[in-house]
Order: C-alpha cells, then structure tokens, then sequence
C-alpha cells in the first residue's frame, strides 16, 4: 500500500513532464524541529482517533482552511496521514490542490473532530471517576 499516488510515467522515457523540475527540490531542505516534529506526530496519533469514531458514522475526512489561498481543502484520512508522514520523512508539506467536487457534509474540522473526541472521551469516563462526596 502507497502513502501517495503512484506516478503513471515513473520511468518512462516519454514522461511530459521529464523535462520540468520542482523548483523547491533546490531549496535548502531545514528538517523538522524537535517541537514541529512531535506535531506533526501528534497529529497522527489524532487522526487515528478521528477516523476510528467519525468514519462510522459517514465522516471521509478532515476540511483543513488553506492558508496560501484561502480555500476550503478535503482531505480523505488515508490522504491525510499520507501527507502528514511525507512531512516527517522529508521535512515539507506536499504540493496541494482542492479536491474535486467533495461534498462538505462528509467532512468536518480539526476542532470539530477534537470536541467530537473529547465528548466521546468525558462520557466514556463519566461514570468511572470517584463521585463520593469529599470529607468535611
């Protein structure tokens, strides 16, 4: 299984854009901080979280605001984990386009899933924490 699509023209001579470079390939590359890091790991370990409540009820992925062109991206969960471990490994985000035609109803926010966790988490403890009344 692939984190990223697979390129059709991956070693074909006749590739049409063998002949065009990434002009971020010759950035310099500054890896990750120790804090962007565990970010970025954190984010991860939340997204399996996410999807593992939210999928079932017919939620496909997250919305994220782009704030390079303020445009509303989706992000499938598979997609998502995908880019977010392509920033570990190489230290930048991936080149990104909107999705086409999702439909907004099956995608909620960070926040959104983050309070949708954390209520499934209150109730869940609800009932297991001591309520006897403290000592006077």
């Amino acid at each position: 299984m692939h984190d990223e699509p697979i390129d059709p023209f991956n070693g074909d001579p006749a590739d049409p854009a063998a002949g065009l470079h990434d002009p971020r390939e010759e950035d310099p590359l500054d890896p990750l901080t120790d804090v962007e890091r565990q970010d970025v790991l954190e984010d991860l370990a939340d997204l399996e979280i996410y999807q593992a409540l939210l999928a079932p009820i017919g939620v496909r992925g997250l919305v994220i605001e782009c704030e390079d062109c303020r445009e509303p991206h989706y992000f499938d969960w598979d997609l998502l984990r995908g880019n977010l471990r392509h920033l570990l490994s190489s230290g930048r985000p991936r080149v990104h386009e909107p999705a086409y035609d999702p439909d907004p109803d099956h995608y909620v926010t960070w926040d959104y899933a983050r309070g949708y966790a954390d209520g499934v988490h209150d109730t869940l403890t609800e009932g297991t924490e001591d309520d006897s009344p403290a000592d006077d």
